[in-house]
């Protein structure tokens, strides 16, 4: 399948976990992917694992909280590559404590990586989006940006905004050739998970297994390509079945 040939997408978060799998994925389908990061070891692995299959990957240092770091980030990728076709919003973090104790600090450093990185990078890359003429925002939200825990207040407004952050530029930006929509994934086996007992995790996700990241890149993939052509500030939530009681 080469539904992505002849065009670059840029992907943060690409690492690792869900982005990792999502830039194999588009590089698979014949895109040019460049992986945005801060881990540059990790990124310049899988740069190398896509070039050994014959995919186009290359990686650029970014920190998703600096908005100099976007312009250079999506200055690199033009000077690369001469355009940029899709923006994959994949960065973010979480916390895990109940209102009552999350710090100021904890929350602003979830909301900078998880929330106001998707502003920046929408921002950094509109006009570069909209010269593509064929542009794709895919917003990585989570099925905790539409129903609530109990705790990580934090990472639930993060994640709730970028849910209508999505839905708001998707309007604004409907006439000019750019879709934007968000993907809302469940408990899925990346890194980020960290210690959280998987039993628990699994036993509260109907479909009785935690998601796959390069199931969730699947769904990216399909997202962001011609094959969704007529969705925008749409949502589309791979959860197991979780929020559907």
């Amino acid at each position: 399948m080469t539904r992505y040939e002849g065009r670059v997408a840029l992907i943060t978060g690409g690492a690792s976990g869900i982005g990792k799998e999502t830039a194999k994925r588009i590089a698979a389908e014949g895109g040019t992917v460049v992986i945005a990061d801060l881990q540059d070891d990790a990124g310049a692995a899988v740069v190398t694992e896509i070039q050994s299959h014959g995919g186009s990957a290359s990686f650029v240092h970014l920190d998703v909280t600096s908005e100099d770091g976007w312009a250079s980030a999506v200055a690199t990728v033009l000077d690369r590559h001469g355009r940029l076709d899709v923006l994959v919003n994949n960065a973010g973090i979480g916390d895990t404590e109940p209102l009552e104790v999350t710090t100021s600090q904890t929350w602003d450093k979830v909301v900078a990586v998880t929330q106001t990185s998707v502003f920046l990078g929408m921002k950094a890359a509109a006009a570069a989006l909209k010269a593509s003429g064929n542009g794709a925002v895919v917003n990585i939200s989570s099925m905790y940006g539409i129903v609530g825990s109990g705790v990580s207040p934090a990472y639930h407004a993060a994640k709730g905004a970028v849910r209508l952050l999505t839905k708001t530029t998707a309007l604004g930006w409907a006439k000019e050739g750019v879709r934007v929509n968000s993907v809302h994934p469940g408990f899925i086996d990346t890194p980020i998970l960290g210690e959280t007992d998987r039993d628990a995790l699994i036993a509260g996700t109907p479909m009785g297994r935690l998601g796959r990241p390069e199931e969730i890149a699947a769904l990216i993939a399909f997202v962001a390509s011609d094959d969704a052509s007529f969705a925008t500030g749409a949502e589309f939530v791979a959860d197991g079945g979780y929020t559907a009681g």
